[in-house]
């Protein structure tokens, strides 16, 4: 009964919190036009967060954390295509576009798999730290590229060319999805492998993911989510078949705040991770 009332009270402050954004997000795009791919408005607040994506104990400690997901999610679906030899370095011949990289939290531990991976971000500020982490380690030199770029801006000279494409927390932030989803694909080679995790669109996401995340236990900062880009898994394959990828896989993802800790779960309706194959 605890827990029910509970539940309603987080549901109303939620509605309350959605009413409020909703008109402050109006009056922001009657201000702003958007980028093809990005909102002027998020392109801004990772801007301002850019100083701290290798704080582990700071507002990206759950991108972290989701390492331990994530890079063998990817690893393992990548093995097979791979020409390595290697225990410790499986990836070896593979090349990876990780989009929206960031810091290159995602980036550097692919990049000591053995894959060359390019790392590519709107924000300057973010290719500006990635770049000077991974210049502190020497090994990763030959493997990991940094642009400040779009993918539109890849399409002319790379068309085709990636065996994998990663879109990870990215897909969530972008307004039209199809935008960034079609040159991503086109960037891909035949055969080759498309990786998205994100946050699905239910109410118990927008009630968690957003209002209990960002107002109660303030994991990540006010403004980082916007719920009404938050995109269904079944809507997602969609957009990828349209853009001739066709799922593979789907699995639901869990986050534990208290431990900071993710694990697989049969439930996608708050986080997932979806991996897509281009067919010939």
């Amino acid at each position: 009964m605890k827990f029910t009332k509970c539940l309603q009270s987080l549901l109303r402050n939620t509605r309350r919190y959605q009413f409020a954004n909703c008109r402050q997000n109006k009056r922001c795009k009657s201000t702003n036009k958007c980028t093809s791919e990005m909102d002027p408005e998020e392109a801004e607040h990772f801007r301002r967060l850019s100083g701290k994506w290798w704080d582990y104990n700071g507002v990206f400690r759950p991108l972290h954390s989701m390492n331990i997901l994530r890079v063998p999610f990817i690893r393992d679906a990548l093995f097979p295509y791979s020409t390595s030899t290697s225990e410790s370095r499986p990836l070896e011949g593979i090349h990876i576009l990780d989009v929206g990289c960031g810091g290159g939290l995602l980036s550097e531990p692919l990049a000591r798999l053995g894959a060359n991976v390019t790392g590519i971000d709107l924000v300057s500020e973010n290719v500006k730290a990635a770049t000077a982490h991974a210049s502190k380690d020497k090994t990763l030199k030959e493997h990991l590229t940094y642009r400040h770029c779009s993918v539109n801006d890849l399409l002319a000279e790379k068309s085709g060319h990636y065996d994998a494409v990663v879109m990870s927390e990215v897909i969530e932030h972008i307004s039209n999805k199809n935008d960034i989803v079609q040159p991503c694909c086109a960037l891909l080679k035949d055969s080759g492998s498309i990786f998205i995790t994100t946050i699905s669109k239910t109410i118990l996401s927008q009630i968690l993911a957003v209002y209990a995340v960002e107002n109660i236990f303030n994991i990540v900062p006010r403004g980082t989510h916007d719920w009404s880009k938050f995109i269904q898994p079944e809507e997602m394959k969609n957009i990828l078949k349209l853009n001739n990828c066709h799922t593979n896989t789907i699995k639901g993802m869990q986050f534990n705040p208290i431990t900071n800790q993710w694990s697989w779960s049969p439930d996608v309706s708050m986080n997932y991770a979806l991996h897509a194959v281009k067919e010939s």
